[in-house]
């Protein structure tokens, strides 16, 4: 299955603008660090947009920290992302996960290295 070339200028355009937006929006008093986006998905009808992210630390207490304030700004998000992007109809609701991948691998690389440790 093949996605259109607009639905992927889109999703590049949303994280693009995303990634500017949502560290601006939560501002320097976040002590979870920087939110890099990952990767932005789109619905086909554009109604739903998720939006991958991770954080430099692995501890489970600030991740959920992080979600917990980028559920709570939401709106402030979306609606700032709506004055960047405005020849679009109506801007996908956004849902923010955390994206494990990178911490799964760094999980996998220290695996790896203890193992050439101990040989």
């Amino acid at each position: 299955m093949r996605v259109s070339i607009t639905l992927e200028r889109l999703a590049t355009r949303i994280h693009r603008e995303l990634a500017h937006i949502v560290n601006e929006v939560l501002g320097d008093n976040k002590s979870f660090g920087y939110i890099n986006i990952v990767e932005v998905k789109l619905t086909k009808d554009l109604s739903y947009a998720t939006i991958y992210y991770t954080l430099l630390t692995e501890d489970k207490e600030l991740i959920d920290l992080a979600q917990n304030t980028l559920s709570k700004k939401v709106v402030e998000i979306r609606t700032d992302l709506a004055k960047k992007i405005k020849d679009i109809r109506k801007i996908p609701d956004l849902i923010f996960k955390y994206d494990e991948a990178i911490a799964y691998g760094n999980r996998i690389e220290d695996i790896i290295r203890s193992f050439h440790k101990e040989k």
